[in-house]
């Protein structure tokens, strides 16, 4: 059984700056493609930023020059640094991870939602005005 934990979400001012954590469990992490998604009220799930275990990473236009994905893989921790927040970027924040083993296309899947095996509970982030 894999967890995924989050941590790190809070209320900030806009401008400001935020940096999730993620932590995954066993060896698994390693191989691992991790995923930030976030869903606002009324509105869907969708990708932040992605990174493979090599280290190719993907971000939504929405939030290119602001957010930063990284991981520690001694650490099994994968972060998401949030830079210049804005309202907008107001969610609840997601972690996931995405089993290599399972997938033909990796950099395909880790964009899409349905691309995932594993989910955290989520953090919640405001971003106020």
């Amino acid at each position: 059984q894999v967890h995924v934990v989050e941590s790190g979400g809070g209320l900030v001012q806009a401008g400001g700056s935020l940096r999730l954590s993620c932590a995954a469990s066993g060896s698994f992490f390693s191989i691992a493609a991790m995923g930030w998604y976030r869903q606002a009220p009324g509105k869907q799930r969708e990708l932040v930023a992605a990174i493979t275990s090599g280290g190719s990473r993907r971000y939504a236009d929405s939030v290119k020059g602001r957010f930063t994905i990284s991981r520690d893989n001694a650490e099994n921790t994968v972060y998401l640094q949030m830079n210049s927040l804005k309202p907008e970027d107001t969610a609840v924040y997601y972690c996931a991870a995405l089993d290599p083993l399972k997938r033909i296309t990796i950099v395909q899947s880790m964009c899409l939602v349905t691309g995932y095996d594993y989910w955290g509970q989520g953090t919640q982030v405001t971003v106020s005005s």
